[in-house]
């Protein structure tokens, strides 16, 4: 669990006062001028709490398109990103050059401490403008939902959970995987998206079900895949659908309450050792290339409007799922009290 301390060494490196923020940079076309220059760095570190495969495939990928810069993957959970960067920035480390994580509030924090480096890839200009901050600093580069699922080897679908109701039956005792929010940034935004519907009862009634508690997003899928457990109260879909376009005897629920919605953020940060190679990467991955490479090979969803929707099976039209709302603000402020709750209610 990150501890209270953490948020004390983050505010530690807060600029003395809150940083005034001009207007926001001219979108950045990729140019032979740019690609020169990543070259000439030759590498991009990437802290990201994507799924390690996913985020290795889309290393690759970049490395196939730009022959001679490496993109070196550090792959943890966002709440141990948030730690990692308090701790490096309160000793004057600059390591990272982009920055991802799976819990978006982050990034309202980040950008206060002005530790993030304003850039607007051309590209993003296409997306939704409530998907992008109005400062340049931050933006939306794709996002999940966090549903139930079951393994249909060991559940019927009738008997399957419709609701988070359902997954206090007493039947399910000792049947349920599920990822913390002390380590997953998708667990804090489900968890507040839910606590905020449903209320902390439902989490408090949960942590009696003798709940399989592991730690990251990605884990419940591949619990559930391996038959160790046969629910799921949350876990990635994007993880989920891989493992069914794996042949896993998974299926997905999507709670009659509504399902968590989970968007992930992107930017590049403030000293960053290698900066040409970040806005190349940034400009990347906000691509219309790799954005339906993520809907259609991994299983995410994404904000670009000219994106095709996944035609493979096992993936629900976002339309016709009841979605829970988002509030990062209220969600930044409600961080620790949601992993102070949780790990009260589950005694970890």
């Amino acid at each position: 669990m990150i501890a209270m301390d953490v948020r004390a060494l983050a505010a530690a490196v807060v600029l003395a006062a809150s940083p005034a923020f001009a207007a926001p940079p001219a979108p950045t076309p990729v140019t032979p001028e740019l690609i020169q220059a990543a070259l000439k760095e030759g590498k991009v570190t990437f802290y990201t709490a994507f799924d390690l495969k996913v985020a290795q495939d889309v290393a690759r990928n970049f490395e196939k398109k730009y022959p001679g810069i490496t993109v070196q993957v550090e792959r943890t959970g966002s709440e141990r990103i948030f730690q990692r960067l308090a701790q490096e920035r309160a000793s004057n480390i600059y390591t990272v050059d982009v920055i991802d994580s799976t819990d978006a509030a982050q990034f309202l924090t980040w950008k206060k401490q002005g530790i993030l480096e304003p850039f607007v890839p051309a590209e993003l200009l296409k997306y939704p403008a409530s998907e992008r901050d109005p400062d340049g600093m931050y933006a939306n580069v794709r996002f999940t939902l966090e549903p139930i699922a079951y393994n249909t080897n060991l559940v019927k679908k009738e008997d399957a959970p419709k609701s988070f109701a359902d997954l206090l039956d007493s039947k399910w005792i000792g049947k349920i995987v599920k990822a913390h929010p002390s380590y997953s940034g998708a667990i804090v935004t489900a968890t507040y998206q839910t606590s905020q519907a449903i209320g902390w009862s439902y989490f408090e009634k949960l942590g009696k079900q003798k709940v399989l508690q592991v730690q990251s997003s990605t884990e419940p899928p591949k619990k559930l895949a391996l038959g160790e457990r046969a629910v799921a109260a949350d876990g990635n879909e994007y993880v989920f659908i891989q493992s069914m376009d794996a042949g896993a005897p998974i299926a997905l629920v999507y709670p009659s309450e509504g399902t968590p919605f989970v968007p992930s953020c992107q930017a590049i940060a403030k000293n960053a050792p290698h900066p040409n190679a970040a806005k190349l990467f940034i400009s990347y991955m906000f691509s219309l290339e790799t954005q339906q490479y993520l809907v259609d090979n991994a299983g995410l969803r994404s904000f670009h409007p000219d994106v095709k929707e996944r035609e493979k099976a096992g993936r629900t039209p976002i339309a016709a799922i009841k979605l829970l709302p988002s509030n990062l603000e209220a969600q930044e402020a409600a961080t620790e009290e949601i992993k102070m709750k949780y790990s009260a209610y589950f005694g970890i």
